[in-house]
């Protein structure tokens, strides 16, 4: 009995020990992180009707563009302009060595010189009747035939000296003096830069909605600016391969502009309806857009992907409805879930 009682003060004591050694539950404080109340402006989110656009690609050219080629064949004697060099009408452009051309105008002239002798002779015989007609008249072609020939050859003596046929600049050169000459070989390039289009290779589609006289936005991206043409001319027919209509237009203002720019041609399409923001209420981040929507005065973040740019607005494509108010002012480091309050 003794030892049964023993036992059990043991075993009381062990668990009180035991039970000592457990460790107590630790309460944690949960804080949560709080923002302060941002001063923002907003917008509602508004359906408009707009004209899609569209976009097809052209080049600058010169209205006027003429390729310098000689009619004769002759060493360049002399080529005084360079590339960009400014010309005016009749400066002399290119001159080729004529002695060739000298001989044979001597010659031409030499010929008809002794055939008129001869004829006005026959005719003097023939006025005291030492003639005939028919003589008279087989001198007299041959006559013809002598002046064609001077003629000819004074016509060939003059391609030797080339002019230029307009005000303008030149635009290539292919040749220099001492170069041999022959016809048809492109010597010079000349261009009025004076007067320039943009020549554009338009899609089938969209030629159909243009019409001569139309006033057409011109993107030139690589100088960052945007001029206005008017279509001038519309190819009747397309080109089989590619499915494009060639259209020209004439430039209001080709200040800053030079003959071979890239350009864009803006076409207007169809009437659509889209949802439009102030560009000021998109954020780029990384390769993302997004904007901040207000509901219940809390910011909260949204993806959106954009669309056109038309002025100070975008268009919205995905991402958020029509009515929704989104933040335009105060959002640069407005973040998700922070409260805010509409200032005006």
């Amino acid at each position: 009995m003794i030892r049964n009682n023993r036992m059990l003060i043991l075993l009381t004591g062990l668990l009180l020990v035991v039970g000592g050694c457990k460790d107590k539950p630790k309460e944690e404080a949960i804080h949560p992180v709080t923002f302060p109340v941002a001063q923002v402006k907003i917008v509602n989110v508004v359906a408009q009707t707009t004209q899609s656009l569209n976009e097809a690609t052209g080049t600058v050219e010169a209205i006027q563009r003429v390729t310098i080629a000689t009619k004769v064949t002759g060493t360049i004697e002399s080529l005084p302009v360079e590339v960009g060099s400014v010309v005016k009408v009749d400066d002399v452009l290119v001159r080729i060595s004529a002695g060739e051309i000298n001989a044979r105008v001597a010659q031409a002239e030499a010929q008809l010189e002794q055939v008129r002798r001869n004829l006005e002779r026959e005719q003097r015989l023939l006025a005291k009747e030492a003639s005939t007609p028919e003589t008279v008249k087989s001198m007299e072609d041959g006559f013809r035939v002598a002046q064609a020939g001077y003629n000819e050859a004074k016509t060939m003596l003059g391609y030797t000296t080339i002019t230029a046929p307009y005000d303008g600049v030149i635009a290539a050169k292919n040749f220099q003096a001492g170069d041999l000459a022959t016809p048809g070989a492109p010597l010079l390039v000349l261009e009025n830069n004076r007067k320039l289009q943009v020549v554009a290779s338009v899609p089938e589609a969209l030629a159909m909605r243009i019409k001569i006289g139309d006033r057409l936005p011109v993107r030139v991206d690589a100088a960052g600016f945007e001029k206005t043409g008017m279509v001038s001319e519309i190819a009747p027919s397309a080109d089989p391969q590619s499915r494009t209509t060639t259209v020209k237009l004439q430039l209001d203002d080709i200040s800053s502009l030079r003959p071979g720019q890239y350009v864009r041609l803006i076409i207007p399409g169809t009437t659509v309806k889209t949802l439009m923001v102030p560009q000021a209420a998109v954020r780029q981040y990384g390769q993302m857009e997004q904007l901040l929507v207000v509901k219940d005065d809390v910011a909260h973040l949204r993806l959106v992907r954009t669309g056109e740019r038309l002025g100070d607005q975008i268009e919205i494509l995905s991402g958020v409805e029509a009515g929704e108010q989104v933040v335009i002012q105060g959002n640069d480091r407005l973040v998700d879930g922070q409260p805010i309050r509409v200032v005006q």
